[in-house]
């Protein structure tokens, strides 16, 4: 990060916290939102869907200004609704301690790179989908993803 980058952190921000911050002098945001914490059967979640706060946020913040959304979970949800405001979309799944890592490549410390290992479906109808299945029609496909100087898959 450049000694000169200004971070302004609001956590769950409303409707009008970026109109009063004056949009037009953020080069972006990044939003961040996950599952809440979960253990085994703890963590069962049959709509697999963002909690709503994240939605919230994500409708808040997005659209308004450009977006990243860093995506803070053990698995595939439901995003699709969500993408067209976003500029950018980071699963991250569960970084742990690591959460650097994250900030070093957002702000472009290190390169982005990795391919997903799981199919990433577009409804949780669609649900189980595998690759090869005869209807398989994800919205990210299995090993989609980043490579150091290759793009988007």
């Amino acid at each position: 990060m450049s000694p000169s980058t200004q971070v302004v952190y609001e956590a769950s921000p409303d409707s009008g916290f970026v109109a009063s911050i004056n949009a037009t002098s953020i080069s972006y945001a990044i939003v961040i939102v996950g599952e809440v914490t979960y253990a085994e059967y703890n963590g069962d979640n049959t709509n697999l869907t963002l909690p709503q706060d994240g939605i919230n946020t994500i409708q808040n913040v997005c659209g308004k200004v450009p977006c990243v959304v860093v995506l803070i979970s053990g698995r595939p949800l439901v995003v699709q609704p969500y993408l067209e405001v976003m500029n950018a979309l980071v699963a991250a799944w569960l970084p742990g301690t690591e959460g650097q890592g994250v900030v070093d490549v957002l702000f472009g410390d290190y390169d982005f790179q990795g391919k997903s290992p799981r199919t990433w479906f577009k409804s949780v109808d669609q649900l189980p989908m595998n690759v090869g299945d005869e209807n398989y029609d994800a919205l990210f496909p299995y090993g989609f993803g980043l490579a150091t100087g290759v793009g988007q898959h």
